[in-house]
Protein backbone atom coordinates (compact mmCIF):
# COMPACT_ATOMS: atom_id res chain seq x y z
CA UNK A 1 0.00 0.00 0.00
CA UNK A 2 1.37 3.54 -0.53
CA UNK A 3 1.70 6.55 1.52
CA UNK A 4 -1.14 7.75 -0.50
CA UNK A 5 -3.21 5.20 -0.25
CA UNK A 6 -2.99 4.71 3.78
CA UNK A 7 -3.86 8.22 4.31
CA UNK A 8 -7.07 7.73 2.07
CA UNK A 9 -7.51 4.40 4.52
CA UNK A 10 -6.99 6.74 7.41
CA UNK A 11 -9.18 9.15 6.62
CA UNK A 12 -11.94 6.62 6.19
CA UNK A 13 -11.52 5.14 9.22
CA UNK A 14 -11.82 8.67 10.93
CA UNK A 15 -14.83 9.22 8.65
CA UNK A 16 -16.62 6.02 9.93
CA UNK A 17 -15.49 6.64 13.75
CA UNK A 18 -17.65 10.16 13.53
CA UNK A 19 -14.47 12.67 12.85
CA UNK A 20 -15.51 14.92 10.59
CA UNK A 21 -13.55 17.46 8.86
CA UNK A 22 -10.41 15.11 8.98
CA UNK A 23 -9.00 15.83 5.15
CA UNK A 24 -7.09 18.82 7.03
CA UNK A 25 -5.07 16.17 9.78
CA UNK A 26 -1.85 14.71 8.96
CA UNK A 27 -1.21 11.17 9.54
CA UNK A 28 -0.13 11.48 12.87
CA UNK A 29 -3.01 13.46 14.24
CA UNK A 30 -5.19 10.97 12.30
CA UNK A 31 -3.89 7.94 13.72
CA UNK A 32 -3.60 9.91 17.38
CA UNK A 33 -7.35 10.66 17.08
CA UNK A 34 -8.06 6.73 16.22
CA UNK A 35 -6.23 5.82 19.10
CA UNK A 36 -8.17 7.99 21.12
CA UNK A 37 -11.98 7.44 19.82
CA UNK A 38 -11.19 3.36 20.33
CA UNK A 39 -10.22 4.28 23.77
CA UNK A 40 -14.15 5.79 24.34
CA UNK A 41 -13.17 9.80 23.21
CA UNK A 42 -16.01 11.82 21.58
CA UNK A 43 -14.57 11.70 18.37
CA UNK A 44 -14.89 15.48 18.11
CA UNK A 45 -12.63 15.72 21.00
CA UNK A 46 -10.42 13.28 20.15
CA UNK A 47 -9.63 15.37 16.78
CA UNK A 48 -9.62 19.11 18.57
CA UNK A 49 -6.96 17.20 21.04
CA UNK A 50 -4.80 15.62 18.30
CA UNK A 51 -4.38 18.98 16.29
CA UNK A 52 -3.24 20.72 19.04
Amino acid sequence: MTGREQLHDLRQQAHNAGIEGNSKMTESQLRDALKKVGKGMEPQAAKREAKS
